[in-house]
C-alpha cells in the first residue's frame, strides 16, 4: 500500500516541470506543482527531431512537420531526418494538470524531501524536483546561446516556394556592414559567427538569426542587424513595428556535473537535459519525466535512473565538444559543421539526441575529426586539449 502524503513536489511549471507533473499524476502519484505563475502562457518556439518525440506526445500539438531539413555549410545539404515544431499553446494545454495540486507561490528553499515557500510554509514529499530552468545569469565562463527571430504570418502567400522548407542551419554570410571603419567592439562582434534558422510555426514563418554558443555572448541587437529576411524570401528587412519577434538568451549548461546537484533533483535545462551541443532540451526533458516517474513507482532512486554511467560520460563528452567549438575561429566552425553533417544519420543522432549512448557520442566525434581537412584537424585537436583542461579544472 502506498504511504500517505505526497509522492512528488515539482518546482517550476515550464515544459520540463509541467510534463513531469502531468506524467506523474497520470501514473497515479500524489503530485504538487509549485510555481509563481503556474499557468502563464508559453511563448517560446519548441522544435525537436521527429524521432526524439515520445510516443505519448499528442499529434494535435504539432504545428509543422517535415521529413527532412536543410543545412548550408555553406554548400547545401539535405539531411533525411524528420523535424517537427510544436504549437506552444496546444502543447501546454495537452500537459493536463488534472489530479495535480497546483500551488501558486515562489519556492525559497528546496531540500530532498521538502520545499519552503516564500511565506515560510513548508511542503513535504518523498521526492523534490527542481525544474526552474536556467534562463537567468550564470558565470561569465559559461557560453550562452542568443538569437533574434521574426515571425511572418504572410509567408505562405508571399513566398510559397519556400513555405514548408525547414532550414536548421544556414552558415552563408549574413547581412553585415563593412567593419573596417568601426571600433574594436564592433569588429569583435563581426568575428563571432551566426547562422539562420528558418521554420514554419503556428505563428507563421520564423526566420531567426542564431549564435549557437559564444562567450561573451553575441548581443541580440547584433543578431537583429544580421537578419536574413530578404534571403529567406519573406519580407523586406524593415518590418513594421507590430511584427512578432522572438528573443533567445540562455546558458548552454548549468553545471558541469548535473547529477551531483542537490539536494533536490534538477530536471530539464537546469538538470542536464539541455544538450550542450545544440541547446535543445524539450524532447529530452519529456523522456526524463518518464524515467523519473518509473523510478518513483518502482521505489528506485530517480537520480540514478536519470544518470547511469553512460549518460554521465555522454554528457561530459558533449560538454567537451561545446568548449572546443567556442574556441574555433569562424571559418573553422563552418567547416567543422560541414564535416558533422557529412556523418551518417545514426551517428548524427547519437551525438545530438541519445542521452546515454556514450560510445555513439565518441564514434560521432571521431567521425567528424576524420572528415575534417588536415589544417582543421590541427585546430580541433588544439582546441580540444584546451577544452579538456577547462573541463577538468572547472569540475
Amino acid at each position: 500500500m502506498k504511504p500517505a502524503g505526497n509522492d512528488l513536489i515539482v518546482v517550476g511549471a515550464g515544459p520540463a516541470g509541467r510534463a513531469l507533473a502531468h506524467r506523474a499524476a497520470a501514473a497515479g502519484l500524489a503530485v504538487v506543482l509549485v510555481d509563481p505563475a503556474p499557468r502563464a502562457p508559453w511563448r517560446q518556439t519548441f522544435g525537436m527531431y521527429a524521432d526524439d518525440a515520445p510516443d505519448w506526445l499528442d499529434g494535435a500539438v504539432i504545428a509543422a512537420q517535415s521529413p527532412s531539413f536543410q543545412v548550408f555549410t555553406p554548400g547545401e545539404r539535405v539531411i533525411e531526418r524528420g523535424y517537427l515544431v510544436l504549437d506552444s499553446e496546444l502543447f501546454q494545454q495537452s500537459l493536463s494538470l488534472d489530479g495535480v495540486r497546483v500551488v501558486a507561490a515562489r519556492a525559497r528553499r528546496l531540500d530532498a524531501e521538502a520545499v519552503t515557500l516564500s511565506d515560510g510554509s513548508v511542503l513535504s514529499a518523498r521526492h523534490v524536483v527542481d525544474a526552474r530552468g536556467t534562463a537567468g545569469p550564470t558565470g561569465a565562463h559559461i557560453p550562452r546561446q542568443t538569437a533574434f527571430g521574426v515571425f511572418d504570418d504572410r509567408a505562405d502567400r508571399e513566398a510559397p516556394k519556400n513555405s514548408g522548407r525547414t532550414v536548421l542551419m544556414d552558415w552563408r554570410a549574413p547581412n553585415t556592414r563593412d567593419s573596417r571603419t568601426q571600433g574594436a567592439g564592433t569588429r569583435a562582434r563581426e568575428t563571432t559567427p551566426s547562422f539562420s534558422y528558418c521554420i514554419d510555426t503556428a505563428r507563421g514563418r520564423l526566420v531567426e538569426e542564431t549564435c549557437l554558443a559564444a562567450r561573451p555572448p553575441l548581443p541580440v541587437d547584433e543578431l537583429q542587424r544580421r537578419s536574413r529576411l530578404r534571403r529567406s524570401g519573406l519580407r523586406r528587412p524593415d518590418l513594421p513595428d507590430h511584427a512578432a519577434t522572438e528573443i533567445v538568451d540562455f546558458p548552454m549548461y548549468a553545471r558541469p556535473r548535473p547529477w551531483r546537484a542537490g539536494p533536490a533533483l534538477p530536471i530539464g535545462a537546469v538538470g542536464g537535459q539541455l544538450n550542450p551541443a545544440t541547446g535543445y532540451s524539450v524532447a529530452q526533458s519529456l523522456h526524463a519525466a518518464d524515467r523519473v516517474v518509473a523510478a518513483i513507482e518502482a521505489g528506485r532512486d530517480p537520480r540514478r535512473a536519470l544518470w547511469p554511467t553512460g549518460a554521465r560520460i555522454a554528457y561530459r563528452l558533449r560538454l567537451l565538444g561545446l568548449l572546443m567549438l567556442v574556441r574555433l575561429p569562424p571559418e573553422a566552425l563552418v567547416a567543422f559543421f560541414d564535416a558533422f553533417f557529412a556523418l551518417p544519420i545514426p551517428l548524427q543522432r547519437a551525438y545530438l539526441s541519445a542521452p546515454d549512448d556514450a560510445a555513439g557520442v565518441a564514434r560521432a566525434m571521431a567521425g567528424v575529426f576524420r572528415r575534417c581537412p588536415t589544417a582543421l584537424q590541427a585546430r580541433v585537436g588544439l582546441a580540444s586539449m584546451r577544452a579538456l583542461v577547462e573541463l577538468v579544472t572547472s569540475s
